[in-house]
């Protein structure tokens, strides 16, 4: 890899902050100090030292999100804030990006990654993976929604959902309004919302609170983020195939 990458996703700063250190002859590989920016190094083998300090360095960064409302799951937009830009300058420069998306109006779980295998594995139609939600529905419902739900909905669209979950927690007679937990093992576009639209109701509000293993961590404010945990990390690769484990 060359130098000036490595440093960079390190969070030493952009290319062009990097070539500074190195222009002031601060960066040391091996013991000899390097001012190339082409230079290339092997993380694993050699000794990289900027300041003095070593370079921790990691190819794959792991982020947990708390999304608020009104941020794009997306990595970039013109017009509009993405959760790219919740995130610290530093890490700009590491080609992360959500894995799946969130409506702009629903918050919660989201996790950001540069591993783009672990990605494709957890947002891949065949593998199934369990997400939960916990909405607010304007309306009742019933458990003749939950047999809906369990059988398989019916979307607008003629597209038949596979079976999922919906958990009845509690009902406001003087406000007409549903709080319920669902969980779905696929991820078609708005399909929480529709699937209650196609019970005859309407969710006024969305947050995920799981994916996978992963669940969220309540502690982390709206627009919040942290790395995952070693156990988070190591329950999220034990739901994976062996294939990517040993990536």
């Amino acid at each position: 890899m060359r130098l000036d990458k490595l440093l960079s996703n390190s969070g030493f700063g952009s290319r062009k902050e990097v070539k500074v250190l190195l222009k002031r002859k601060l960066v040391t590989v091996n013991g000899k100090t390097e001012t190339k920016a082409e230079a290339k190094v092997d993380s694993e083998k050699d000794t990289i030292l900027v300041g003095g300090e070593p370079v921790s360095y990691q190819e794959y960064l792991y982020l947990m999100m708390n999304k608020p409302q009104g941020v794009l799951s997306a990595t970039e937009d013109n017009h509009q804030k993405t959760v790219i830009d919740l995130l610290a300058f530093e890490l700009h420069q590491q080609e992360l990006f959500p894995v799946g998306r969130l409506d702009k109006d629903t918050e919660g779980l989201l996790l950001l990654t540069n591993d783009g295998q672990l990605a494709h594995f957890l947002l891949s139609p065949k593998r199934h993976v369990d997400k939960v939600y916990f909405a607010k529905v304007a309306g009742r419902m019933t458990e003749d929604d939950q047999k809906a739900f369990s059988e398989g909905l019916i979307l607008e669209d003629g597209y038949r959902c596979l079976p999922a979950k919906l958990e009845l927690l509690t009902y406001d007679e003087e406000q007409d309004t549903s709080d319920v937990e669902i969980t779905i093992k696929e991820g078609k576009f708005h399909q929480v919302k529709r699937m209650v639209l196609a019970c005859g109701k309407e969710v006024t509000f969305l947050k995920r609170l799981t994916m996978g293993p992963l669940r969220l961590d309540e502690q982390l404010a709206k627009g919040e983020y942290r790395p995952l945990t070693d156990e988070e990390l190591a329950a999220l690769r034990e739901h994976l195939p062996e294939s990517i484990k040993k990536g």
